[in-house]
Parts: C-alpha cells; sequence; structure tokens
C-alpha cells in the first residue's frame, strides 16, 4: 500500500463522550447479568432476553405483559391454543403460568427464542405464510400480535399471518395512528386499555380486538390482575 504514516487517517476515531458512554452501557450490561445470576432468574421471566433495538424491540411492562397475558388465557379458554406473533415479553408472561390448562407458541424473528425449544418458530413477516406445516390453519384460540414496524405494509403482512392462525379471535398491540388500518386489515376496534412499555415510547401504543373483551371495559389491568 502507498501512503505511510497517512494510513490510519482513514479509520473513525470515537470521541472521548462515546467510550465513556460505550464503556457506561457495557459495565451496566454486566452487572444486570450478574444480577440475574445471584438471583436465580427465571429463564422464561421478562428482560431475561434484552431488547435489540435493532430489532425494534421494546418490550412490555411487567403489568402490562401480565394483562395481557391473563386476557390471552380467558379469550383461548380450557384448553386453549395461543399464538404469540412478533410478541416475546406476552409470551414469557404465559410461560410463567405454565401449570394453567394452555398450549402457547411464539413466531419471533430474534433467534435467541429459540432457547424456548419446539414453541418457537421462526417468523419474518416479509413472508407471512412461510410458516411450518404443523401449524395447521385457523387451530389457535387467539393469536396475540405485536408487529415490530408502524408501516402499512408490516401490519399488512402481519395480518396475513394472523388471519391464517386464528380461529377468530385476534389482539393487536401497535400504536394508535394505525388504528384506521388495524381495522382495514383485522377487522379489530381500539380498546380502553393503554399499554405500557418498560421504556417510554414516542408513539401512543393501543390494544385492538375483535371480540368481547375485558381489555375494552377498563383503561388499567384491574379486569385482568
Amino acid at each position: 500500500r502507498m501512503g505511510g504514516d497517512d494510513d490510519d487517517d482513514d479509520v473513525p476515531q470515537l470521541s472521548s463522550h462515546t467510550l465513556a458512554a460505550l464503556q457506561e452501557f457495557y459495565i451496566d450490561q454486566r452487572q444486570r447479568e450478574g444480577t440475574k445470576i445471584s438471583q436465580g432468574f427465571k429463564q422464561y421471566s421478562i428482560g431475561s432476553i434484552e431488547e435489540d433495538w435493532q430489532l425494534s424491540q421494546f418490550w412490555y411492562d411487567d403489568e402490562t405483559a401480565l394483562c395481557l397475558a391473563n386476557e390471552a388465557v380467558l379469550a383461548a379458554g380450557r384448553g386453549g391454543r395461543i399464538a404469540c406473533v412478533s410478541a416475546p415479553s406476552i409470551y414469557q408472561k404465559l410461560k410463567e403460568q405454565d401449570g394453567k390448562d394452555f398450549s402457547v407458541y411464539i413466531l419471533e424473528y430474534d433467534k435467541r427464542f429459540s432457547v424456548y425449544g419446539e414453541e418457537f418458530i421462526f417468523y419474518d413477516y416479509n413472508n407471512p405464510l412461510n410458516l411450518p406445516g404443523n401449524l395447521i390453519p385457523h387451530s389457535f384460540d387467539i393469536v396475540l400480535a405485536d408487529p415490530p414496524y408502524l408501516s402499512e405494509e408490516c401490519l399488512r403482512k402481519t395480518a396475513e399471518t394472523v388471519r391464517y392462525l386464528t380461529k377468530g379471535k385476534i389482539l393487536l398491540c401497535t400504536g394508535a395512528v394505525m388504528e384506521e388500518q388495524a381495522a382495514k386489515h383485522l377487522g379489530v376496534k381500539m380498546c380502553n386499555f393503554t399499554p405500557k412499555h418498560t421504556r417510554n415510547l414516542a408513539n401512543e401504543f393501543r390494544c385492538y380486538v375483535n371480540y368481547d373483551s375485558g381489555l375494552d371495559r377498563d383503561s388499567s389491568c384491574s379486569e385482568c390482575t
């Protein structure tokens, strides 16, 4: 190569401020991991897998996830089958209730969730019907979906998956701005209940259903706890 001592000129340099922020992030991450180990962190609890913002992942707070999980169990009924499409924090809450009479699958792009074994199904909304043969059409009593992006395309393609899987009941979580598209693609209406995330998001989130739900009677979790 030519250039001698100038070879390093094109290598981007991180500012001292950025380096300090990165160091703080990694220290915080190691501390959290250490806390999980020392507390015997539950495999299925929210936070056992960290959010990946590059995959547009934002976990629900504990109360919201529990409320939506309980709603899914009630809607599915005794011995019911539940599908969580791109909704891992709700799946994790359902797994904490493993003794109850229901079964649940998670359809998720993030392969870290393959630790949940046969219940994990790799899912890419860009190929909404690229699903394993053992997922029989219309075999789930309720499908709970949380599309990763607030776009018409993402909702439309996720809706294909939801309609393929559900016997009828749908619980959709997405932005308030998607209300019209949600009605168009899934026939769902906005509930009074307002979901909350562990981190404050810029966009207002809401829940939508196509059946008579406890979520429609209260904006809090009092119906579900």
